[in-house]
């Protein structure tokens, strides 16, 4: 299995102090996967446990897999930014009372570029046969803001991906090499718009295929 060194780790730490997150999750799998799996960020149980995609929309992700016969223990899973974002918010209860309570957000552009460098070393580092973006803002961060899933879910993409190419930049540029994505909804769409559901299903079959063309050999899927 394949783990990121804790200086990697620390730096990801170390970058995204003094924002509003919580936790830090390590990415989980093989150095040779099948898949790599990209996502947005940690939700409340991931932060809580350093493992991720073990909530609600992992197990949507775990049907998904298990739909093309893969297991967790045959993909990589990591995520755009590493730590939970969280806002505080107002929640009433039973009683009447009200609490404030943590809850989960979209990751800002600086956090993403806060964590950067820890996606950029697993990019580099591990060698899966396809990357599935799970959602926009893994396929944005490799292949830039213009990307929509709408668009583009479900296909083979060969393209330069996006990198950090210093600690102190605050933009982007483009790789030399060429990587292998499949965009597709992030997991969790389906619980906020059930409407995407057959979409989904029919791009993880897809990906299915582009994995048998892949094992036997096809130079192009």
């Amino acid at each position: 299995m394949f783990r990121i060194p804790e200086s990697i780790a620390n730096l990801g730490r170390e970058r995204i102090k003094g924002f509003p997150v919580e936790g830090f999750v390590y990415g989980e799998g093989p150095q040779k996967p099948e898949l790599m799996l990209i996502g947005e960020a940690p939700g409340e149980f991931e932060a809580v446990d350093g493992i991720p995609f073990i909530g609600r929309a992992g197990k949507e992700l775990m049907k998904s897999l298990d739909s093309i016969g893969l297991t967790r223990e045959d993909v990589y899973i990591t995520s755009t930014v590493r730590s939970r974002p969280y806002k505080w918010g107002e929640r009433r209860e039973r009683d009447g009372t009200k609490t404030q309570r943590k809850y989960n957000r979209p990751p800002t552009r600086k956090e993403i570029l806060a964590h950067a460098p820890v996606l950029d070393y697993e990019l580099a580092n591990i060698e899966p046969k396809l990357i599935v973006a799970l959602g926009n803002f893994g396929l944005q961060r490799l292949l830039g803001r213009e990307a929509k899933v709408t668009e583009l879910h479900g296909q083979l993409l060969e393209r330069p991906i996006q990198f950090l190419p210093d600690l102190d930049s605050t933009t982007f540029e483009w790789t030399d090499r060429l990587y292998r994505i499949v965009p597709t909804f992030h997991p969790a769409a389906v619980f906020y718009r059930p409407s995407h559901r057959p979409d989904l299903d029919a791009d993880w079959l897809a990906i299915g295929e582009m994995l048998k063309r892949i094992g036997d050999g096809e130079s192009e899927v």
